[in-house]
């Protein structure tokens, strides 16, 4: 699958990729700053998102096999793959199918197990917009607010409304939310065993719950040549919510 993606910069290739119902553009501040410290930094769309295709196949070995396919496409050599959350599985599950490709992995903010549902309250809300029926992004927000009380929640699901069709008002998701909805269970699998020796940074969000203290020993176990970082401070957002502690943490690991 031909993935969209941004790109930045020259040197060697550092490839980010965004979580559940995120983007590419997200990534824009951390991209062209890490494209400054001599990087060529390529933020991709995953599939059934941002502007990448849709398709009815959505899980994490698709996911993984776009991300090799981007790789040869592009011709990346040692990339560095660093991934957020739905992306930091993503990651995950590549490192165990294409060993020996990345050399160094950034997992932001997700553990390798399986995750109970979580994410009804949204899905509710993305549901209860109907396109037909209103044509703002403030009508959109108010039918969301019975459902999501998080105003930073909302402004980023907001950012994935777009214009469908300009000359008749038609707005809609970017993200494929039909096939979001029906598959969404195959984003809370657990990542199937596997080590790798690659040199890998986990950072983990203080005030998150993603990883445990299990889920610490279990990524130990798969990423024996591993660096566990704390944001203090930080939620599950750890990119957004400490940017800057964020870049320097993962600057200092790519760089060294």
């Amino acid at each position: 699958m031909k993935l969209a993606f941004r790109e930045f910069g020259n040197g060697q290739p550092l490839i980010i990729l965004h979580g559940l119902f995120g983007q590419s553009d997200n990534w824009n501040t951390h991209a062209k700053s890490f494209s400054e410290k001599g990087f060529h930094v390529f933020a991709i769309d995953q599939r059934n998102h941002g502007l990448s295709p849709h398709s009815d196949v959505w899980n994490y070995e698709a996911m993984a096999d776009d991300l090799k396919e981007f790789i040869d496409e592009h011709q990346l050599k040692n990339p560095i793959l660093l991934g957020h959350s739905m992306g930091g599985k993503t990651v995950m599950y590549f490192e165990r199918k294409y060993k020996g490709i990345a050399s160094k992995i950034i997992i932001a903010d997700i553990s390798a197990r399986a995750y109970p549902p979580h994410h009804q309250e949204v899905l509710a809300a993305l549901k209860a917009v109907d396109f037909t029926k209103i044509s703002t992004r403030k009508e959109a927000e108010e039918l969301m607010n019975k459902y999501i009380k998080d105003f930073g929640t909302k402004q980023f699901l907001l950012k994935n409304i777009y214009w469908k069709d300009n000359s008749n008002n038609v707005m809609d998701w970017r993200f494929n939310l039909k096939v979001i909805d029906a598959n969404y269970e195959n984003v809370c699998m657990g990542v199937p065993e596997f080590s790798s020796e690659v040199k890998t940074l986990i950072i983990k969000g203080e005030k998150s719950h993603y990883i445990s203290d299990s889920d610490k020993e279990d990524l130990k176990k798969r990423f024996p040549n591993s660096t566990f970082v704390v944001l203090n401070g930080a939620g599950h957002w750890v990119h957004a919510e400490k940017p800057k502690e964020f870049f320097e943490t993962t600057l200092w690991f790519i760089t060294n």
